[in-house]
This record gives C-alpha cells, structure tokens and sequence, in this order.
C-alpha cells in the first residue's frame, strides 16, 4: 500500500488538509486525460479508527478493475472534498500532452470545495495553483493521498470510455479504455481515427 509518511510529515508541521492530485490516461491515443484532487479524512484512517479497506490503496495501476471500482466507492463516501478535472484530446493535441496532464490536475485542484493547507502532486509542481504544493515522483506509490487521488481518476475515466464505446464502435474502448493495444491499431487501419482520436499521437504505429 502506499504509506503515511509523507502525510505524516506535514501533518507535525501543522498542515491539517492535505490534498493528493493524480491523473489518468496520459498514455492513450483516445479521449481525455482525467485528473483527480481527493482530500481523506487522515485523522480517521488509522488506529482503532482505521477503516479495513484503507490499506487496499495504491497506485491504481496495481489494481484490478473490481478492485479499483470498490476502493472508489470507499473513498468518495468518506472523503472531506473531491475534485474531478480533465484535459481534452483537443486541448491535448494543441498544448501537448505533458502540458495538458498539468492543466487537468490543476482543473481536479480548482475542483475542490475545501482549500487545501498543503497539495501533494503525483510528478511536478503545477503551474498556477494557489495553494502551497509539493510534486513527487512516483508519488501514487508513496503517498496515501495521491494514490486515492490515482484509483478515482482511473474509475471516472474509465467510466468515461466504457460509455464513448457504445458510440464509437469497433475500436474496443470498453477493453482498452483507449490505449493503443493490437485491437485498437487493427481498428485504426481500418476504420481511421475518430473525433476523440488524439491526432498529435503517432495513429499508425503497431502490429
């Protein structure tokens, strides 16, 4: 699981809402990149007053699907504020796509209905947020904050691309959630790309 110490180590100096930022979908060649900001309820996650699932949190990409479907459930029943932001494939292909993970996280942050003492960012700094931020590299992996912050972007995405799928067919969204899998590049060559295709990404490559 991803641990405490960091939360921790703010929380001695006096920092008592911390937020944890993370993004999903920056490696597909379809739809958006989602971005979530999760502020949990620390003084409740440990101890006697430690709810079972807490320690199932990590990274969202070492999770099964079912999995991350019920720790999201857990997390935005309990948490104190969640923001939701993302970047388009549009907004993606005219800014790159470094910078539009950057715009959606910053987005999820301005999503927040409880400002935040400290913003602990999955990476880099963001660009513009007016709270005092922290990046950490790999950090779904170190911190509890940003690795629920990792499983709620992941299911709203996914949620997202299980629904486009019902409309762009043949590519197998649903599957893939739009990542360049064989099947995805077989439907590129043979369907060209659709209107949520980013077309800054190199369509043509795969077997």
């Amino acid at each position: 699981m991803a641990g405490f110490e960091i939360e921790d180590d703010y929380l001695s100096r006096g920092f008592r809402t911390i937020a944890g930022i993370d993004e999903a979908g920056r490696g597909a060649l379809f739809g958006p990149v989602v971005a979530a900001a999760v502020i949990l309820p620390l003084e409740n996650m440990r101890g006697n007053d430690a709810p079972p699932w807490i320690s199932g949190v990590r990274d969202s990409k070492l999770l099964t699907p079912a999995r991350r479907r019920s720790l999201y459930k857990e997390i935005i029943g309990v948490a104190r504020s969640v923001g939701i932001g993302l970047a388009t494939h549009a907004e993606i292909d005219r800014i790159n796509i470094y910078w539009a993970s950057l715009l959606a996280m910053r987005r999820a942050a301005e999503g927040l209905k409880v400002p935040p003492d400290i913003v602990l960012v999955d990476g880099f700094d963001l660009k513009d947020v007016h709270y005092p931020q922290k990046g950490i590299p790999q950090g779904d992996r170190k911190s509890v904050s940003i690795a629920a912050a990792s499983i709620v972007a992941k299911v709203v995405r996914d949620g997202m691309l299980e629904l486009l799928d019902k409309v762009y067919t043949g590519y197998g969204l649903a599957r893939n959630k739009g990542y360049g899998t064989a099947e995805h590049y077989r439907a590129l060559r043979e369907r060209g790309p659709t209107a949520f295709h980013r077309t800054s990404f190199n369509l043509k490559l795969g077997s």
